[in-house]
């Protein structure tokens, strides 16, 4: 059933288009598994060590990392939009 939508969706528009629309899809995806990645292993550091001085630093570069990651993953997306509406 995939294989067909697949197929139909890259005779409707290119394969470039359909593969920047998986391309926004997986720039997504490994955000939202690299921000749940890092931030379970940022709760289980803190949990392990809870000096209150050490909770804020891990806490400050977890949340510099997540905004950094994220940056990332919306350049990815507007790239793939670029491809897409050109």
């Amino acid at each position: 059933m995939l294989s067909t939508i697949l197929l139909q969706a890259a005779a409707g528009m290119g394969v470039a288009k359909m593969g920047a629309t998986i391309g926004a899809g997986f720039a997504a995806i490994g955000a939202g598994i690299g921000i749940g990645l890092a931030t379970g292993k940022a709760t289980e550091s803190i949990a392990r060590q809870p000096e209150a001085s050490a909770a804020g630093e891990i806490r400050t570069s977890m949340l510099i990392m997540g905004a950094l990651v994220e940056g990332v993953a919306l350049f990815a997306i507007v790239v793939c939009f670029l491809a897409l509406f050109q």
